[in-house]
């Protein structure tokens, strides 16, 4: 069998094949309030339908100053629960293990209001300058991240993970190019790691089932992080008990990246090896033969798809016809499914 159609397994969640989506914010919750809407019923189970192994749902904001935009997704109330169960039933009733990306927008928020970050350094021009976080505001960021945890495993999701990339407030505190504290958070590795750590461990006394973290490995600019410079933070992950890094890399701040398919895979390579830890790659891998090479060279554990499930949401059939391997049709499709 092809190695993109093998089950793989952590903590006792088996997913049916390694293809996952990556978590893209959709921006679809119409009333500011972060709820589930029509979009996301339809939108997230159409994947499970396609076959897709893993799911795992736009970014969601843990505190409502740590959105992206109004009209992200949302964690940080019990109200949320109802809504995050109804998308968790519906993608599992089709096939589908579901991740849900627990997230802070940091500095990037471009919602209403005061917005915070490690330091008070603006991304660019275009977004606000943002507040250098206090010790509270970071201990109330700590607990909102264990509530969402909480509130995600009673809405049923099977995966977590947190969102320490693509420039937001963890990924923020990582990099030093974000971070210019003097105090704990601040200055060498483990101390710009220690807001992550803190919450990895928060997660993790509420939270017993397979644990991601996505991150950044590369910051594209002088002075910032790279991959190998990462497999030490990996290592701290893994001994905390994070079961997968889902590699991705840059806008932590402005840089000049250069993008092909499969630009981020030797970063996923490089924790896999030297940490070790399974990692997912992702970074314009469209082609099944793409993501098969891969999974047989051992650079990564599961391939996460973005884009090109928007494009096709039965990108898992696909690659079934292109590397011949057989997969399980949805009932009403078996007679199109040949």
């Amino acid at each position: 069998m092809a190695k993109l159609f093998e089950p793989f397994e952590i903590k006792e969640v088996v997913f049916k094949n390694r293809i996952v989506m990556a978590p893209m914010c959709m921006y679809q919750s119409d009333k500011e309030d972060g709820q589930v809407t029509d979009w996301h019923r339809i939108h997230y189970p159409t994947r499970a339908v396609g076959g897709v192994g893993l799911i795992i749902t736009e970014a969601t904001a843990v505190q409502p100053q740590g959105r992206i935009s109004a009209r992200d997704l949302g964690i940080w109330d019990d109200a949320h629960i109802e809504g995050q169960s109804e998308i968790v039933r519906l993608m599992k009733q089709n096939g589908a293990k579901t991740g849900i990306q627990l997230a802070h927008a940091g500095r990037k928020a471009t919602v209403d209001g005061d917005i915070y970050s490690a330091s008070a350094l603006a991304f660019d021009d275009s977004y606000k300058l943002p507040k250098a976080m206090s010790s509270q505001d970071i201990e109330e960021t700590i607990e909102a991240f264990q509530l969402g945890a909480i509130r995600a495993k009673k809405a049923g999701f099977d995966v977590i993970e947190l969102h320490g990339a693509h420039g937001y407030l963890l990924n923020q505190f990582l990099s030093p190019l974000t971070n210019r504290r003097t105090d704990e958070y601040g200055g060498s590795a483990e101390n710009r790691y220690r807001l992550l750590g803190k919450v990895i461990d928060a997660v993790n006394e509420v939270w017993d089932g397979p644990l991601f973290v996505r991150i950044s490995a590369h910051d594209y600019s002088e002075g910032g992080m790279t991959a190998d410079q990462y497999v030490e933070m990996c290592q701290w992950m893994k001994q905390q008990g994070v079961d997968l890094i889902d590699v991705s890399s840059g806008a932590v701040v402005p840089a000049r990246i250069p993008v092909f398919p499969g630009y981020q895979v030797a970063f996923a390579e490089t924790i896999k090896k030297e940490t070790p830890i399974a990692t997912g790659a992702v970074g314009l891998i469209t082609s099944p033969l793409h993501a098969e090479e891969i999974l047989q060279n051992n650079r990564a554990d599961m391939v996460f798809l973005a884009r090109e499930l928007l494009r096709d949401p039965y990108w898992a059939y696909t690659a079934a016809k292109e590397l011949n391997a057989e997969i399980t049709a949805p009932e009403p499709y078996k007679r199109g499914w040949l």
